[in-house]
């Protein structure tokens, strides 16, 4: 029997990225953890993991001067046989090569609340993709950088979802998924694959709709948002969690 994360394997190795609506995205990944099946990316625990978007902290890295990011970090270890574990808070690094505006220092970020590092909503996403990536490189240590992302968007500043512009993240995959969304227009992920001419894009519009990517041979931006009402505050909120493999 095809199990979903086979299909998912098999498009990633075809494509370089998958996307996947809210409802496919929960069908696959609400069953990973044992014992946690079918109530963590919906109910009371979606929504706990959901509010804590609400308490982010602003990015004091911002070489574009902008004022219209928020977000906390956190690193974990996944090692074959065994569940992920939160390492010690470390800084965020990438090279100018991979974050030509942000890049080449070590970022220190706002750690994520330890409920929200243990919520079995954030297991269940971290568990599903893990198991999706684990078929591409088998026996992988990996080392998983979570980072939550508000975006904000006002009448005086567009929000930036990635102001370093088309990108890759110096990784080996990607899991992006969209916590939720208000008062905001754009926000289009566009998707460039290395030989093949020409840009694909979609919306993340819907909470859990999700994007897997092959950081190897795929480049990732995302438009600017607009608040729809400028009288009111609008934002993206994201989840994106990123696997290095450490073997």
């Amino acid at each position: 029997m095809t199990r979903p994360h086979d299909d998912i394997t098999a498009t990633l190795q075809a494509a370089g990225y998958i996307a996947l609506p809210a409802a496919t995205a929960r069908a696959v990944f609400d069953t990973t953890a044992p014992g946690m099946e079918g109530d963590t990316l919906s109910g009371p625990a979606w929504a706990r993991f959901a509010e804590s978007w609400a308490a982010l902290e602003p990015d004091t890295h911002m070489a574009d001067g902008g004022r219209y990011r928020l977000r906390r970090h956190a690193a974990f270890r996944a090692a074959p046989g065994h569940a992920a574990t939160r390492l010690p808070d470390r800084p965020h690094y990438q090279s100018t090569e991979h974050n030509p505006l942000n890049g080449g220092i070590e970022r220190w970020f706002a750690p994520v609340a330890e409920d929200v590092a243990t919520s079995p909503a954030l297991m269940a996403l971290l568990d599903g993709a893990r198991s999706a990536f684990d078929s591409l490189r088998p026996d992988s240590t990996w080392l998983v950088e979570m980072h939550q992302f508000r975006i904000q968007a006002r009448a005086q500043e567009s929000g930036k979802p990635t102001p370093e512009g088309m990108h890759r993240d110096g990784v080996d995959f990607v899991l992006v998924t969209l916590i939720g969304r208000h008062n905001v227009a754009g926000g289009t992920t566009g998707i460039r694959i290395d030989g093949q001419p020409g840009e694909q894009s979609f919306t993340l519009e819907q909470p859990l709709d999700s994007v897997l990517l092959d950081d190897h041979r795929v480049w990732h931006g995302v438009t600017p948002i607009e608040p729809i009402d400028p009288s009111q505050p609008g934002y993206r909120d994201v989840l994106v969690l990123t696997f290095k493999a450490e073997n």
